[in-house]
């Protein structure tokens, strides 16, 4: 209230009009503004998450892929040891 008194006595009866319309205006564009800038941001982290989930995807079928490899070659590796040791005890045997 007291603001208001002071806005009317420092600017007069007629320019509070223009101020109040002046203000609203800054008040839209700066309102504007923070929401395009708020939009903007969005896009970003969402294409940024996009790309971080492509980029798990793609390493977790890597890991899969190198852990089915690595099991297959600790299988050969098994079998190969499991036939050296067959065959050495046969050999012996005899």
């Amino acid at each position: 209230m007291l603001v208001m008194l002071l806005a009317l006595l420092f600017f007069g009866s007629k320019a509070i009009p223009d101020i109040a319309k002046t203000l609203g205006k800054g008040m839209r564009e700066f309102k504007k503004a923070t929401n395009e800038i708020q939009r903007e941001i969005n896009d970003y982290s969402s294409d940024i998450k996009k790309d971080m989930d492509e980029i798990s995807s793609t390493v977790n079928k890597q890991a899969t892929e190198i852990k089915k490899e690595m099991n297959e070659v600790s299988e050969s590796v098994s079998r190969e040891a499991n036939e050296a040791t067959k065959e050495i005890k046969e050999k012996y045997e005899d």
